[in-house]
């Protein structure tokens, strides 16, 4: 029996498994063997040697949004009209059958857009090179769900099911689960809130399940059998997704206003070019990016070409911004003064530690070389021996 096979016997028999208090246990280890098997499907086949079939492209710029959607729902479209790079676009399914990269030029930023194949259901299977096309969204930093907004809400469910069965999790954080293999000791088993999900027994029967005997637990929030087994397999990625409804132009203007409120979602349409600038301060909103300018010493800050930070590429401190201009000049740096939404007076000298905020301007004062012989009559540092018995006696004063 293949994997696939064993996957579905699984599913089967979760199926027809009645939720209550005797059948946790029981479910909760029928989820830890699908998450094994999904990771196993995940690996290259034993035997294989070079790279695989793949149309991962190179990073450029200073974010990367993936497109993903169902066929011939506008990705294409959607990529001509913010980047105007010409994507093949047509009334046919599977127009695009490779990544397609275009570049958003926002914000004096540069923004990577990919134009992904469509995937459809059976994608974590690996049908319609669904794979490979999932593989290049993990190495995005936000992804951009298409959908058309004249089709069933199923979609967008059908799609978030096939993203999260190879181990992408969207618009989540990282449960709060402190776990560490030991070699011995057992299983230490420990919890800083009330816990309604999982108990010891549940957590004992999932690691005896990967085979896991000695371990370090500790749960800082309320987390469930899902959450814990994330943990365990230590694979997942947690990534922000903006669902983006398309072709508003053919609902009725009630639907429109439903799927505008929803959550984390924006309407537009390609074909009449609606609500495209709304649709770029959403993702420039959810990427978090931070521009920093540099002000040279005695000049005007230079506002042409902005230092870009974000927490998800290094950080936003002022030695991540150190360490983006050049790795050795953290070690010349004295004191940074800043000015801008994140300091409190103009300019603020602030430390290494100081987190730095969009549009702020810093300047970094290095220190002084002191390795000279100083100023006037007195030097800036001595070269004398340290012990007293080796220095050299001065000259008698003349009488």
């Amino acid at each position: 029996m293949g994997i696939l096979e064993r996957i579905k016997e699984i599913e089967a028999e979760m199926a027809r498994t009645q939720k209550n208090k005797a059948t946790e246990y029981h479910l909760g280890q029928l989820k830890a063997k699908i998450a094994k098997l999904r990771t196993q499907l995940l690996e290259p086949p034993k035997g294989s040697s070079g790279a695989g079939e793949g149309f991962e492209v190179t990073k450029f710029g200073h974010g990367r949004v993936a497109l993903i959607g169902f066929p011939s729902v506008g990705k294409s479209t959607l990529l001509t009209l913010l980047t105007g790079t010409q994507s093949e676009a047509a009334s046919y399914e599977f127009t695009t059958l490779t990544c397609i990269p275009g570049i958003i030029h926002y914000n004096d930023t540069k923004i990577q857009l990919l134009d992904l194949p469509g995937i459809i259901e059976g994608a974590s299977e690996g049908k319609g090179r669904g794979r490979q096309v999932i593989a290049v969204s993990k190495s995005s930093d936000i992804v951009l769900m298409v959908l058309d907004a004249s089709k069933s809400e199923g979609h967008r469910q059908i799609l978030t099911k096939e993203l999260e069965a190879v181990g992408l999790r969207l618009n989540k954080k990282p449960p709060q689960i402190y776990f560490k293999k030991k070699k011995t000791g057992g299983i230490s088993f420990n919890s800083t809130s009330q816990l309604t999900h999982m108990d010891e027994k549940l957590c004992y029967q999932i690691l005896h399940e990967y085979k896991i005997h000695n371990a370090e637990i500790l749960f800082r929030e309320d987390a469930t059998v899902d959450d814990f087994i994330d943990v365990i397999e230590g694979n997942r990625k947690y990534m922000k997704c903006i669902y983006v409804y398309n072709k508003i132009d053919v609902v009725g203007i009630d639907d429109v206003d439903r799927l505008s409120r929803q959550p984390n979602s924006i309407v537009i349409s390609c074909n009449l070019k609606l609500n495209l600038d709304r649709l770029l301060a959403k993702m420039w909103e959810a990427m978090g990016l931070v521009r920093v300018y540099t002000k040279p010493q005695g000049q005007q800050p230079d506002f042409t070409d902005p230092v870009v930070l974000s927490l998800d590429r290094g950080g936003c401190t002022v030695e991540d911004f150190c360490n983006h201009i050049h790795r050795s000049l953290i070690k010349d740096v004295k004191y940074v003064l800043v000015w801008g939404i994140s300091a409190r007076h103009y300019p603020q000298h602030c430390g290494l530690s100081h987190m730095l905020n969009d549009e702020d301007v810093v300047q970094i004062v290095k220190k002084k070389d002191t390795e000279g012989e100083g100023r006037g009559r007195f030097k800036s540092h001595s070269n004398d021996p340290a012990r007293i018995s080796d220095r050299v006696k001065k000259a008698p004063l003349k009488t």
